[in-house]
C-alpha cells in the first residue's frame, strides 16, 4: 500500500493545490506548525504545462490536492455548471495524477465519500458500513457522479491516496463551510445519521500519511455515525443553552434543493488500523469541537 516515493531521504518538499480553498487553507498553517516546507501551486489543475512548471521549480517530494468545484453555495450549482464541474474535478484531477506519477511523486487526493447512499447491504442505523473497495452506488447529483468517475479512474494510478472526505466538520465554527455552521443556519434540517470528518484530528493524519508513502483508497472519517439532531443537541449544551432548530423530512428537503444529497455510514476500520489513536465521531466532536469553543458553564 507504500508508494516508493522519489523522496528518500531529503526533508520533506510539499506542493499544495487550493490555497484558497478552506482544507488546502488549513494544510498550510499545519505545515507552518510542524515546520514543514511547502508551497501553493500556481497552476490550474487542467493545465499541464502549468503543473509541470510547478514541480519543476518547487521539486517537491509531495504534492496535494485539495483544490475541486463543490459549487456555491452548494453542490446544487454543479447542476447547472457540468462542464465547469468535469474540467476541475474529473480532468484537472487525473491530469495531477498524471503529472506527479510520471516524476514518481504521491498524490494526496482530498476526494469524497458521498458517492454512496444506505441500502438493502448496508441500512441506515445497521453499523454496516461501506468500504474502501465498495462500487459507489449513488448518483443523485452531478458533484456526485463525477466524484465517484474519477475514483473509479485513479484506482489505476499507484502513485494515487485517495482520501474520502465526508461532511467535514473543524473548530472553526465561523466557517461558512463548516457543517456544523451549514445546519446551524438552516431554517429547517433534516436528521440522519452519517459519518463525518473532524479536520482537526483527520488532516494532520494525512500529513502523516504523506510521510509514510501511503496510497490507495481510504474511507477519511471518524469512526461511527452521528445524526444532525446530536450535533445540534451538542451544540445546545456547549454553545448557546438558547439554540433551538426544527426538522423536516427527506420529502420535504427535496423540494428546497435541486439535487438529491447522499447519506452513508462509511466502515473506517482500515484508517483505524493504521492510526489507533483516531477518535470516534462523537467522541472526536467533543473533545475538537465543542470542548474547545464551550460557552456554557456544563455539559
Amino acid at each position: 500500500m507504500g508508494f516508493p516515493a522519489a523522496a528518500g531521504d531529503k526533508p520533506y518538499k510539499f506542493l499544495i493545490y487550493g490555497r484558497t480553498g478552506w482544507i488546502g487553507g488549513l494544510l498550510g498553517k499545519l505545515c507552518q506548525a510542524q515546520g514543514v516546507d511547502f508551497e501553493y501551486g500556481t497552476g490550474r489543475l487542467e493545465n499541464r504545462a502549468s503543473l509541470e512548471a510547478d514541480l519543476a521549480a518547487v521539486k517537491p517530494t509531495h504534492v496535494f490536492n485539495a483544490a475541486g468545484v463543490t459549487g456555491r453555495p452548494n453542490v446544487d450549482w454543479c447542476e447547472s455548471h457540468k462542464v465547469e464541474t468535469i474540467r476541475t474535478n474529473v480532468v484537472g484531477t487525473l491530469t495531477l495524477a498524471d503529472v506527479c506519477r510520471e516524476r514518481g511523486l504521491v498524490l494526496i487526493n482530498y476526494a469524497t465519500g458521498c458517492i454512496f447512499e444506505y441500502d438493502l447491504g448496508h441500512p441506515l442505523g445497521s453499523g454496516i458500513g461501506f468500504k474502501e473497495e465498495d462500487t459507489p452506488n449513488f448518483i443523485g447529483s452531478f458533484y456526485s457522479k463525477t466524484k465517484a468517475m474519477v475514483e473509479e479512474l485513479l484506482k489505476n494510478y499507484e502513485n494515487v491516496c485517495t482520501l474520502r472526505v465526508r461532511m467535514p466538520i473543524s473548530s472553526d465554527l465561523l466557517n461558512p463551510r463548516n457543517f456544523i455552521t451549514k445546519i446551524t443556519r438552516y431554517e429547517k434540517v433534516v436528521n440522519i445519521p452519517n459519518s463525518m470528518t473532524i479536520l482537526d484530528e483527520l488532516l494532520p493524519i494525512s500529513i502523516e500519511m504523506a510521510k509514510r508513502n501511503l496510497t490507495g483508497i481510504w474511507n477519511f472519517t471518524n469512526p461511527g455515525v452521528v445524526s444532525h439532531n446530536e450535533i445540534l443537541e451538542m451544540y445546545r449544551d456547549y454553545i448557546n443553552p438558547n439554540f433551538s432548530w426544527k426538522n423536516f423530512t427527506l420529502e420535504e428537503q427535496a423540494k428546497v434543493i435541486v439535487a438529491p444529497r447522499s447519506n452513508n455510514e462509511l466502515d473506517a476500520s482500515k484508517l483505524k488500523k493504521e492510526f489507533p489513536e483516531l477518535l470516534s465521531i462523537k467522541e472526536s466532536l467533543i473533545k475538537n469541537v465543542f470542548k474547545p469553543n464551550q460557552k456554557t458553564a456544563a455539559a
